[in-house]
């Protein structure tokens, strides 16, 4: 039975798909799965967009080229680790992407290669449905294809949501690697990315993500059937309680990192760490049972029409529509966030 799965993701909607199927694949086989993304080669020619990209707008640049990769990496990491199944990630520069998935899957000793069946280019990504049928011809390493086909309103929807938990689990996932870190080495984590994580949360989960999910999704939920009232009500509260539960996170921070304050012991360390474990449980919990139970009941009991407004709502925090300043802030934080403060990957 195979035992590690190379699973080549980009940034369509299609690849939130194939993570959830080869997460779900994995785990029923108690294997490993390595995430590898393709980066276009954008230094092989100074006329290419990337260039137009770099002199006209050199923070996009830098997103759009160089730190989008890791941040999708990041979240398929995130997908795997909130099943139990074992990950890593790698990325390469290249503009034969079958040649750096073949070459990848050898060097990390996977089985099997996990990929789909068709799929859109994105202007960082690769063109996965292409790529597939060179990787089938090129290598001895046997190639699961999934089935994947442009998602209904109710499957982009889903998509959006759990796309948007898997950010939050990022961002934990590198709080607590950048806190644990600082605390065995006796030293201050970096107070701007302490200050950013912060930031981060306030302005999207508290402030974008549980609201539309009030509004929209358990809202339309509470018109459809009185069986989930109660759990939505808990639901709710642990809305308001991760208000508090960060805003307490925020004050820890800038305590930490108050200037007056010239002695501070490692205690104050290990207090923010044991903090912010504490609210990654919380959370992860809180996300699970939305997943778990909210999720296939809305699927059971809501209406083509209730999905089509939810995903309306959601479709406005995707990636590929920031347009507002707000919109733009998140997505620069977030890339911030994955890219300054993940962990390695192997």
């Amino acid at each position: 039975m195979y035992r590690h799965l190379l699973v080549p993701i980009d940034a369509t909607d299609l690849s939130i798909e194939i993570v959830g199927q080869a997460v779900e694949y994995a785990r029923t086989l108690g294997a490993r799965i390595t995430f590898f993304h393709a980066v276009p080669d954008y230094a092989a020619s100074l006329f290419s967009d990337a260039e137009i990209v770099r002199a006209a707008a050199p923070a996009e640049f830098v997103y759009a080229f160089e730190g989008r990769a890791r941040e999708l990496l990041v979240k398929a990491e995130s997908a795997a680790r909130a099943q139990g199944v074992p990950c890593g990630s790698r990325s390469v520069v290249t503009d034969a992407p079958y040649e750096g998935i073949i070459a990848a899957a050898r060097e990390a000793g996977c089985d099997l290669i996990f990929m789909a069946s068709h799929g859109r280019r994105s202007s960082v990504g690769m063109m996965l449905g292409s790529q597939t049928l060179k990787v089938l011809t090129h290598t001895e390493i046997p190639v699961l294809v999934a089935a994947t086909r442009n998602p209904a309103a109710p499957a982009r929807a889903i998509g959006i949501i759990r796309d948007e938990h898997r950010s939050l689990a990022a961002v934990m996932h590198v709080w607590m690697h950048v806190v644990a870190g600082a605390r065995e080495q006796g030293t201050l984590p970096d107070a701007v990315l302490m200050r950013a994580i912060v930031h981060y949360l306030r302005t999207f989960p508290i402030a974008q993500h549980h609201p539309k999910e009030d509004e929209h999704l358990f809202g339309r939920l509470r018109l459809r059937t009185n069986a989930l009232h109660a759990e939505l009500d808990e639901l709710e509260r642990q809305h308001e309680r991760d208000h508090q539960l960060v805003d307490e996170l925020g004050s820890m921070v800038e305590t930490l990192f108050d200037d007056r304050d010239a002695q501070r012991t490692p205690i104050d360390i290990a207090a923010l760490e044991q903090a912010v474990k504490r609210y990654a449980n919380f959370l992860w919990e809180h996300l699970g049972r939305e997943e778990g139970v909210i999720l296939p009941a809305a699927q059971r009991y809501l209406t083509s029409e209730d999905w089509s407004e939810i995903d309306a709502a959601f479709a406005q925090n995707r990636d590929s529509r920031f347009g507002s300043d707000v919109d733009g802030e998140l997505r620069r934080l977030f890339s911030r966030i994955v890219n300054f403060g993940a962990p390695a990957s192997t």
